[in-house]
């Protein structure tokens, strides 16, 4: 295991980074840019800091830390990237907070947990702008089913006809809508075909009744081609479709229940991938009519997420594709 001599916290920001060091007391304010990163390496140079001895840690802040990121690789400078909400969950009681008291905080955290934190793998290009395609086109779809609505409301509260203008504006505004969002899909196709790895797991993936391009698309992306889970247990939790205990002691015995804390938009595709699945595949709907006898529906539809999942991650660690070979009992 490698060892860091240097801990340093970044509390991220659109414009600017605040860099502390909570061991030695050192801080910096830099720009957000080129000439902000240059101005850092100089501010170590002063300060004995040695970057290939540096661990850095900052928050996923969902795009401002990705030009750092960039900056990080060149050097390289190990990084690491922790979700805010555990690092202010592991901090206790705190009073009052600002960029700097936050980058302090940052670094006490990552030199408090240094032993069991690694540091990220560098960015897959592709995987970045598959996400961000998918989050692009997502807006557009949420969009359209509002500018729907706005169809069918106002047809129904006023009684216009198809010549009103708010009608022609909502329809013209759906049909550029579908156009950007099939550009869109054929570019993440074009992604996916260019990288022989990714058409591979693609392919398996969509064999998997129940699972189409959007789930495809979307467990590719956030399991970075399936290196950044170790198992599909882990994915699981991630997604939220594990249920935890919800006990204490002899007063408190409640029922397991899946976490809030979960990713909620690759849960609500999967949703509708269980629903097809519990359809369409012998094995899921025998599963399904048997426990749906004894449990409740939205249990047994969160099970076969789960098991949507697992087969996900048994077939591509086999690279194999899904084959339906099942046979009910007689």
């Amino acid at each position: 295991m490698e060892t860091y001599n240097v801990i340093l916290g970044v509390d991220v920001s659109k414009l600017t980074l605040d860099i502390s060091c909570a061991e030695r007391r050192l801080h910096i304010k830099i720009e957000n840019r080129s000439k902000g990163f240059f101005e850092f390496k100089r501010w170590c140079k002063t300060n004995g800091i040695n970057l290939c001895e540096t661990m850095i840690i900052m928050e996923h802040t969902g795009g401002y830390e990705y030009r750092f990121i960039q900056f990080c690789e060149t050097i390289p400078i190990a990084y690491c990237r922790i979700p805010g909400l555990e690092i202010k969950k592991s901090i206790g009681m705190t009073r009052g907070k600002n960029d700097i008291i936050d980058s302090f905080r940052i670094g006490q955290y990552g030199e408090e947990k240094i032993k069991r934190l690694t540091p990220d793998k560098p960015l897959d290009h592709n995987i970045l702008i598959i996400k961000q395609l998918l989050s692009f086109r997502k807006r557009l779809v949420r969009e359209n089913a509002g500018m729907t609505a706005t169809l069918k409301e106002r047809k129904y509260a006023f009684e216009v006809g198809n010549n009103d203008t708010v009608i022609k504006i909502a329809r013209e505004k759906i049909k550029s809508n579908e156009r950007h969002i099939f550009k869109i899909e054929y570019e993440i196709m074009g992604l996916i075909k260019a990288n022989s790895l990714l058409l591979q797991n693609y392919r398996i993936l969509v064999s998997i009744k129940g699972i189409g391009p959007i789930n495809a698309w979307m467990t590719l992306a956030y399991t970075e081609n399936f290196t950044s889970f170790i198992n599909g247990r882990k994915y699981a939790v991630y997604v939220g479709v594990i249920p935890f205990d919800n006990s204490s002691g002899t007063s408190i015995k409640g029922k397991k229940r899946i976490s809030y804390l979960a990713h909620k938009e690759l849960k609500q595709e999967l949703n509708q991938a269980a629903k097809v699945a519990i359809a369409y595949d012998p094995e899921i709907k025998s599963y399904a009519e048997r426990k749906l006898k004894t449990k409740n529906y939205k249990v047994v539809l969160n099970n076969v997420k789960f098991k949507l999942i697992l087969r996900m991650f048994s077939l591509v660690k086999r690279g194999e594709m899904y084959v339906e070979n099942y046979k009910k009992a007689s």
